[in-house]
């Protein structure tokens, strides 16, 4: 194909900044709508759906009546597929609109991590099961029918007291709102993905379900193995140390703080040096 000076120079021309402005918008929208789907099973969907488009076109060419004529009504209803489908995900991606990235504000609040950590290791060495959920920016309130309001100071002890075996709330999650325990004997939404382990229970895939249709963190103990585990985005990390955990759970809440970058620098020229 023969490059046409005289087209690139018209098109040069005739290109506005309102073009750049509406190409950039678009193509972060794109990037936004990607990191929000990886790592999902709504990636999985996507891609089936890319397949029947390729596929689609394909009998067209070759003129493939039957299969066209199928396709084709299939996906004349594609927008309505797409919001039934994709319904949690574009509630998720509606919730997180104006908050992140770019307005995304510093939270004021303690989440009570060390509580939380102290909890999960006292519940762990005894292997008393629990889940402790942490809420982050999208609301958890429409999972709250049911469940026994608290609004109390997070502390070992009472989430301890909670997931006792005697005490009537041991079988459901508490919710964490900011600094507070939302709500306690709280009943999640169990993860269907065929892919979690077979050893994994109930309390595990409660705790998988939430961060499957939330932004929100879980954090699982285990009463038959007494190891604790964190899941995030639908993905859950297993057996961890209570330093892990508290490391997790800092980068995960916003609240990992960073030596200054004199220090960082000294420490890996230290490291080097041992090395």
């Amino acid at each position: 194909m023969k490059f046409d000076l005289n087209y690139f120079l018209e098109f040069i021309k005739a290109f506005r900044l309102t073009d750049l402005i509406d190409i950039l918008i678009v193509g972060f929208i794109i990037y936004r709508i990607l990191l929000l789907i990886q790592g999902t099973r709504a990636l999985q969907m996507v891609a089936g759906l890319a397949f029947l488009v390729f596929l689609y076109f394909f009998s067209e060419i070759f003129q493939l009546l039957t299969l066209n004529w199928l396709l084709h009504t299939f996906l004349s209803s594609i927008l309505i597929l797409i919001i039934i489908i994709f319904q949690d995900d574009i509630r998720r991606a509606l919730a997180q609109i104006g908050t992140a990235p770019f307005m995304k504000l510093q939270a004021q609040y303690s989440y009570g991590i060390e509580e939380v950590v102290k909890a999960a290791e006292i519940l762990a060495g005894k292997k008393i099961g629990a889940l402790i959920v942490f809420e982050r920016e999208i609301s958890l309130k429409d999972y709250l029918e049911g469940a026994i309001p608290m609004n109390a100071r997070i502390s070992q002890e009472l989430l301890v007291s909670i997931f006792y075996p005697k005490s009537p709330l041991h079988d459901g999650a508490v919710i964490i709102s900011e600094d507070k325990i939302l709500a306690a004997g709280v009943v999640l939404p169990l993860s269907t993905n065929p892919e979690i382990a077979k050893d994994l229970g109930t309390r595990h895939r409660a705790g998988l379900g939430i961060t499957e249709l939330t932004d929100a963190v879980a954090v699982i103990v285990s009463e038959e193995k007494g190891q604790i585990s964190l899941a995030v985005s639908g993905k859950i990390t297993r057996d961890l140390t209570p330093a892990t955990l508290r490391k997790m759970l800092s980068q995960l809440l916003g609240f990992e703080t960073k030596a200054p970058w004199w220090q960082r620098i000294k420490k890996d020229a230290q490291s080097e040096k041992r090395a």
